[in-house]
């Protein structure tokens, strides 16, 4: 299980406004400030996020690559994966793939698919034999 991930963004900002917004139907709320002149020399400024007293989703500003990420969020239903893929196209992400079916995985996998302001591939996932309602 992972603890954490950073991801770099071109525009703090737009990024956590985007990311409060389409994160927010999954249950992932708790936001976080962390100030790097806290941390060892060199240490970027993070924008938390997380849900259930943790957070593991945190924004820097620095160099975009997003080819080089896909990040899936866990949805608890399909009706969390419809709401979460309306609020990022709400909040200004491109389609990647309406919510629907995911057959050439498995007919339990379904998904939706959107790329951040940045480009950056997401994918709002519930598989029901992983994530049990």
């Amino acid at each position: 299980m992972l603890d954490h991930v950073f991801l770099s963004v071109s525009d703090t900002d737009r990024s956590v406004n985007f990311y409060t917004e389409a994160l927010a139907p999954l249950g992932i709320t708790v936001r976080h400030d962390y100030d790097g002149k806290d941390g060892p020399p060199g240490h970027p400024d993070l924008k938390g996020f997380g849900a259930q007293g943790r957070i593991f989703f945190w924004l820097r500003e620095g160099v975009v690559a997003p080819s080089a990420v896909h990040v899936g969020f866990v949805a608890r239903n399909q009706t969390m994966v419809n709401e979460a893929y309306a609020a990022a196209m709400r909040a200004g992400a491109t389609d990647n793939g309406a919510p629907g079916a995911r057959l050439h995985y498995d007919p339990r996998y379904y998904a939706a698919g959107v790329f951040d302001p940045d480009g950056y591939s997401l994918e709002f996932v519930y598989k029901d034999w992983q994530h049990p309602q």
